[in-house]
């Protein structure tokens, strides 16, 4: 984890851009591209595996199973959206313990009241500063390894210059990343720098048609974010894929039209690795 904190405190080098993912298919597909870290969901994990938007319908063992399943498949960093921790100080701690001992190497707590819903849908409710802070400080307390990442949703609740004083308190109280959630405009983004760059690694996340002015990593990187996520873009990519995918099936009552855009068979398993772990296999009983 010290590498982690090194990388990004590191301005030498670009920010880390870690794509969105929701199960060990598409982390090991994230891996295989080359991405350093990757970032778990939890919107994603609503949206795969309930079929529901993100409004706080996940539960705390969901996120948790596909973390584990995640490490198992993958080497790299991730980071785990804890969304407000799942209630109080004391389930926070829980929280992080459990996501700790599933794989994940940061926790991002955010300052939502639960049920919590997407950062960048309306109406969002907060707790109180100086509970989240406890919570903050609490997650610090249960960690062992991990980085704890604080996020604030209060721009759209309370005004930016709330959500910049949630933030210092949240930093005081021993966060070791600062998400400010849904800028508004380039100025906004600049404040944040301007304020708490030189002190903790900031994260800008990126959602097609959200709030924030979308932006590339390298023009981040460049006003001084550290961490730039694209947590829903690849939700949104296989989505759209799988509709066409699916109209064209309907349609031709047949694969064949759509077989340029999907893996056949034989390539399917070279992504996964079959034939390495049938090899691994008959290391151990040759009549595999």
């Amino acid at each position: 984890m010290h590498t982690l904190r090194a990388r990004l405190t590191d301005r030498t080098l670009p920010p880390l851009l870690a794509p969105g993912v929701y199960d060990a298919l598409s982390a090991a597909l994230a891996e295989e591209a080359g991405f350093e870290a990757a970032y778990l969901s939890g919107a994603q994990i609503a949206y795969t595996r309930l079929g529901r938007p993100d409004i706080g319908l996940v539960s705390m063992t969901e996120v948790a199973d596909v973390m584990a399943r995640i490490r198992e498949r993958v080497a790299m960093p991730v980071i785990i959206d804890a969304d407000t921790g799942f209630g109080n100080a004391m389930n926070v701690q829980r929280t992080v313990r459990v996501f700790e001992r599933a794989g994940a190497d940061v926790i991002q707590l955010e300052d939502q009241s639960f049920p919590k819903r997407c950062g960048h849908l309306r109406d969002k409710k907060l707790i109180p500063a100086a509970e989240m802070a406890g919570k903050i400080r609490a997650a610090v307390d249960a960690r062992d390894r991990a980085l704890i990442m604080a996020r604030t949703d209060a721009i759209a609740v309370e005004g930016f210059a709330a959500a910049l004083d949630r933030a210092e308190l949240y930093l005081e109280a021993g966060a070791d990343i600062l998400f400010v959630e849904a800028p508004e405009d380039l100025a906004q983004m600049q404040a944040t720098i301007a304020r708490f760059a030189a002190r903790v690694p900031l994260l800008a996340n990126m959602v097609e048609g959200g709030r924030t002015p979308l932006a590339g990593a390298d023009a981040l990187g460049t006003l001084g974010y550290r961490i730039v996520i694209f947590p829903g873009g690849l939700v949104r990519a296989l989505a759209w894929a799988a509709r066409d995918y699916l109209a064209s099936l309907k349609a031709h009552g047949s694969t064949a039209p759509f077989r340029n855009r999907m893996f056949d068979f034989q390539g399917l398993n070279e992504m996964l690795g079959t034939d390495a772990m049938l090899a691994e296999a008959r290391h151990y009983d040759p009549e595999i």
